[in-house]
């Protein structure tokens, strides 16, 4: 089942299909209040590469960002320990040499796809990808992090990749992801023309919403509200205001409004069923090209099922065909 509404009944622009001017109004918590007028700052972006397939679907997300926040955009490759068995030390020697060689052949070609970008490339060597990750994050005052993943297959470990999930699990920053469902060829020239925020209304989803309103702003997208119920059930007696329908459409109206910044006409949208599933199918059918989640902080209480549990956030993650954007309560914002 699913529940649309694009504007009141009496609204002077309803029933019409033209772009206005907007504003974020109420927040769920005071944590997240944010003046009006308030803009998306990315100063700082890191676009981690190991020079595959997956990588190279995600640089196009990362030159057009960099190129619309007016951003400075680091292209890391970590170079780490490899084993090599059964060989000789001179073997071994050129193996490695063999690596390294490979390595600066990819950063060269990163440095041809960036020209004309804001950018430093940067080659290092370090213990894990993660270590290294971290200390760029930390030194170079990053505000985003985006990269690309090619599991396919197995684990959620194995469908992100190991070093994606353990990145996914433990950025300080929000993430862009581009998942291994992506297709090759489908990025719009690293634009987003669809934007996505799923929310359950908690100030997890609540840390997210200004990246999915600035995104669509900046890009002049469509921003579609989505929230999931539970499947009704068949009983007597009063609806509770976190099952109705018309409750719930109501916050996501008000979630943002006002008139600051072009883009297109916020939609509101409920749908009923599994969380993972609805929003996949939601960003399927509405041609979405960015979903935006708020996500728990690993150790943090689950309670009841939420978008923003960890299986569900990697479900979105693993299976969306569109990148994913998550945004973890705590993490570093880039609100100024």
């Amino acid at each position: 089942m699913r529940v649309t509404s694009l504007t009141r009944a009496g609204d002077a622009r309803h029933g019409k299909d033209c772009p206005f001017r907007s504003k974020l109004a109420s927040w769920v918590t005071s944590m997240s209040t944010l003046p009006m007028g308030t803009r998306l700052v990315l100063k700082n972006l890191l676009f981690l590469s190991d020079f595959s397939d997956a990588s190279e679907l995600a640089i196009p997300y990362a030159i057009n960002l960099a190129r619309e926040y007016e951003a400075r955009l680091h292209a890391l490759h970590v170079l780490t320990p490899v084993a090599i068995a059964y060989t000789d030390p001179v073997t071994a020697a050129s193996a490695i040499d063999a690596i390294d060689e490979g390595a600066q052949s990819g950063i060269q070609r990163l440095e041809a796809q960036l020209m004309g970008v804001n950018h430093q490339t940067i080659l290092v060597r370090g213990d894990s990808v993660w270590s290294s990750v971290r200390r760029v994050l930390q030194e170079q005052a990053i505000d985003l992090l985006i990269l690309g993943t090619h599991g396919r297959t197995g684990s959620l470990k194995m469908l992100m990749g190991s070093v994606a999930e353990e990145i996914f699990r433990k950025s300080s920053v929000p993430v862009l992801t581009i998942g291994p469902a992506v297709r090759m060829g489908a990025h719009n020239g690293g634009r987003f023309h669809n934007v996505l925020y799923a929310t359950d209304f908690s100030p997890e989803a609540a840390a997210a919403l200004p990246y999915a309103v600035s995104l669509a702003e900046e890009n002049q997208a469509k921003l579609q509200l989505l929230h999931v119920l539970p499947q009704p059930k068949s009983r007597r007696g009063p609806i509770s205001p976190a099952e109705s329908v018309a409750d719930v459409m109501h916050q996501l109206q008000e979630l943002v409004s006002g008139e600051t910044g072009l883009w297109c006409r916020p939609e509101a949208i409920v749908r009923f069923g599994e969380p993972g599933n609805r929003i996949l199918a939601a960003a399927k059918e509405g041609n979405s090209d960015l979903i935006v989640l708020g996500v728990k902080s690993p150790g943090s209480g689950m309670g009841i099922a939420t978008h923003l549990e960890g299986a569900i956030a990697h479900e979105v993650v693993t299976q969306a065909i569109c990148p994913v954007l998550t945004k973890r309560l705590g993490s570093l914002s880039a609100v100024n």
